[in-house]
């Protein structure tokens, strides 16, 4: 049998498992699918907003992966550090696969964004998604305007999250705790603002459109700021998605304001020079850009400050080293040849990396699975040189033996149950644990 080890339970990983146990050439496989968390999906559970139903509804596929007679979960296994360090995880498997992300936010590198009030988006979602590393009890939802720095996707969703009315969140499993102060929320501005033009945002249509849906909020853009953009005047000869962003944009600057509590301006060509203030927050400078007629921007000399108590910066994720992984820092993935980790310039036999890791935070969710794909390809073209390596009879008792505690499939049922108790609790479908200590003791708890 070949033993092979997943690490991150996310997308990435589980399509990376779903490859191995899907294909017929090497048809006696066996995978366990190790991930730090004791919760299975990655950012489908912890990164995908809460109003995404239908997104986070992809939970169910991975789901049928994750129980597959020939798959196991192993949350709650940290690999990295000691005692899991990669050279004895590979003692314990015949081959790994690193599906890890990309777990680290960029910077804006300007003056002022240590201060407090100012964030990742990351922290903002994963407050609001209940990850049990968030280290931020409450944000200042108390401020009145909040500025998103980012026009993608991730920027959508938390200026809509802002936006949003708390009642309209009270149907999800976003962590009481998040509902409450959402509720209490004074946020009657949110600024999404973006260096360049409208034709160069990030953001998918029909993220963009959910925002002119919100029964709550009016949706502010300023017809100068989209008439800087070469394309805007006739964004006939753009590609799809382009072309119909420009359009809904066209049409809400068209339009006057209805008069809704909230407001989210949408701003364009601006660039963080600076984050304001003097133990807290009170505005962000922005210089005016412009177009430099070779698809850039460059600064113009005119500054703008837009007054905000609360900063939110989404300008993309990142990926970290993994202790005892090669990295190459420049692109912040793991060096590899068709998956295959490469360490002194040739692969390193047994070890392999697909997603995030792999080709740095870039497409949808469905590109995983064509990235996990190449990646076991790779791995069972080596399948016969890598059955022949001596590995652990039993992986798991290896890795009890090193003090470590899986939370396996049963576990993980557990913490469902117990969520679905918590919701019934109060009044919600279901309600996110939103700390290790009550994941694991729920984990364990036999009357789940």
């Amino acid at each position: 049998m070949l033993r092979v080890a997943v690490v991150g339970s996310g997308p990435s990983g589980v399509y990376a498992a779903q490859a191995l146990v899907q294909q017929q050439a090497v048809p006696d496989v066996a995978v366990d699918v190790l991930d730090r968390l004791p919760c299975p999906y990655g950012l489908v559970r912890y990164g995908v907003a809460p109003d995404h139903e239908k997104i986070k509804s992809l939970q169910n596929t991975l789901r049928t992966v994750l129980e597959h007679p020939r798959v196991s979960f192993l949350g709650n296994v940290p690999v990295g550090p000691a005692p899991l360090v990669p050279e004895r995880l590979l003692g314990l498997y015949h081959a790994v696969v690193y599906c890890v992300g990309a777990a680290s936010d960029r910077r804006l590198g300007i003056p002022g964004e240590e201060l407090p009030g100012s964030f990742s988006a990351t922290e903002f979602v994963s407050w609001y998604s209940a990850h049990p590393d968030s280290a931020i009890d409450a944000f200042a939802l108390g401020a009145r305007s909040a500025v998103v720095i980012g026009v993608g996707n991730v920027a959508v969703d938390v200026a809509r999250v802002l936006a949003r009315g708390a009642e309209e969140l009270r149907a999800t499993d976003v962590p009481h705790a998040a509902l409450d102060a959402l509720a209490d929320s004074q946020v009657t501005d949110v600024h999404m603002v973006g260096r360049r033009g409208p034709s160069q945002a990030k953001f998918t249509t029909k993220e963009l459109r959910e925002l002119g849906a919100l029964a709550g909020a009016d949706v502010l853009v300023r017809p100068e700021e989209l008439a800087m953009d070469p394309a805007f005047a006739d964004p006939s000869r753009l590609p799809g998605p382009i072309r119909r962003n420009v359009e809904v944009l066209r049409d809400w600057a068209r339009h006057e304001p209805v008069g809704r509590p909230r407001r989210i301006h949408l701003r364009f060509f601006l660039r963080p020079a600076a984050v304001l203030g003097e133990g807290a927050v009170r505005a962000v400078r922005f210089e005016r850009t412009a177009p430099d007629g070779m698809g850039g921007v460059a600064g113009t000399g005119d500054f703008e400050d837009v007054p905000a108590q609360l900063v939110l910066r989404s300008v993309g994720y990142r990926g970290v080293p993994l202790p005892g992984l090669p990295f190459a820092a420049a692109s912040g993935t793991v060096p590899h040849e068709q998956g295959r980790v490469v360490r002194g310039g040739a692969p390193s036999a047994g070890e392999y990396v697909a997603g995030w890791i792999k080709r740095g935070p870039t497409g949808v969710i469905g590109t995983n699975r064509s990235c996990a794909k190449e990646t076991i390809t790779s791995l069972l073209s080596d399948a016969a040189a890598l059955a022949a390596r001596p590995v652990a009879e039993d992986p798991r008792a290896a890795l009890r033996a090193m003090g470590l505690e899986p939370v396996e499939w049963p576990g993980w049922l557990r913490i469902e149950a117990a969520e679905s108790a918590l919701g019934q609790a109060l009044g919600r479908p279901r309600v996110k644990i939103p700390d290790w200590p009550g994941l694991l003791t729920a984990a364990r708890d036999a009357r789940g």
